[in-house]
């Protein structure tokens, strides 16, 4: 063994042996583990799966399946399912988190696909609430948890997400994405 990831397997080397820089225009998967990290700033797969874990307390495993890239600086896709590193293609599996910040922030794709698992940062809105925060609309709602991106969810036939809030001295900022706002 060379100390090299396996083709596939995350970052791989640029073919002299030095580190590579982030390629905006092609997908390349996230090294397991920052031991195997070759590119500045790009976060491991087991930093992202303690980051739900921590935040959300979203179970690693739901994420068994999941094979995670980055593409452009810091935006970070999940993929159920296996391909070569790096591949330079369009879109592979959903947008999923955004790591290139001062705070992580999931994507509503993510929320609503792996948010039901989540455990803490979960605000609960009421029918009005849920309503206005669907459309967009920035609200004072009252919260005793963490500050910084919440998951927001209403009761349907149990507990849905609906998408990523911030919530900032008692206010609830609606992150749903302008063309996926709906008024009920």
């Amino acid at each position: 063994m060379t100390g090299a990831p396996e083709p596939g397997s995350g970052d791989e080397d640029d073919g002299d042996g030095g580190e590579r820089e982030n390629d905006g225009s092609r997908f390349d998967r996230l090294p397991p583990s920052p031991e195997e990290r070759r590119v500045a700033g790009r976060p491991t797969r087991e930093e992202v799966l303690e980051w739900w874990a921590d935040r959300y307390g979203v179970p690693r495993e739901t994420f068994a399946e999941q094979s995670f890239w980055e593409k452009g600086s810091g935006k970070i896709w999940a993929f159920a399912g296996e391909s070569p590193s790096p591949v330079a293609i369009e879109g592979l599996g959903l947008t999923f988190l955004r790591t290139r910040q001062e705070y992580w922030k999931p994507t509503t794709n993510a929320v609503q696909r792996f948010g039901h698992t989540a455990t803490r940062n979960v605000i609960e809105l009421e029918k009005g609430e849920a309503r206005a925060f669907v459309a967009g609309h920035d609200q004072a709602i009252e919260w005793d948890g963490d500050w910084g991106y919440l998951i927001a969810a209403h009761d349907i036939d149990g507990l849905e997400p609906l998408g990523v809030g911030l919530y900032l001295h008692g206010e609830l900022r609606s992150q749903v994405p302008k063309g996926r706002r709906r008024e009920f």
